[in-house]
């Protein structure tokens, strides 16, 4: 028993994929603004955006939402070629905020 054992070892921190983007400022107002809506359609989003919504329309007078069924599903099959093309889709619809709903 006196053999030293070797064992692989897996570290729980993988190698980090992309660098470290810096956050954009928050938009300070948003009276007026246009927010849209992201969500990878899983876990009642049906139900929470419209809360959102509202609560938010009575906080932001003339704020606009943009519906996330403008956008499509997140998390679908068309995931990578959706999130490749969001800031540009964003843009059309010029959004000046994003909501993004996942699933719990």
């Amino acid at each position: 028993m006196n053999e030293m054992m070797n064992y692989e070892v897996v570290w729980p921190l993988g190698r980090r994929a992309s660098a470290l983007a810096t956050p954009t400022t928050r938009v300070a107002d948003l009276s007026g603004k246009t927010v849209c809506e992201l969500w990878d359609l899983l876990f009642r989003g049906e139900e929470i955006f419209p809360l959102i919504r509202e609560e938010l329309s009575k906080l932001y007078p003339g704020i606009k939402f943009v519906d996330y069924s403008n956008f499509g599903n997140t998390h679908g099959a068309n995931q990578t070629e959706l999130v490749a093309a969001l800031p540009k889709i964003l843009e059309q619809h010029g959004c000046d905020a994003v909501i993004s709903g996942i699933g719990a």
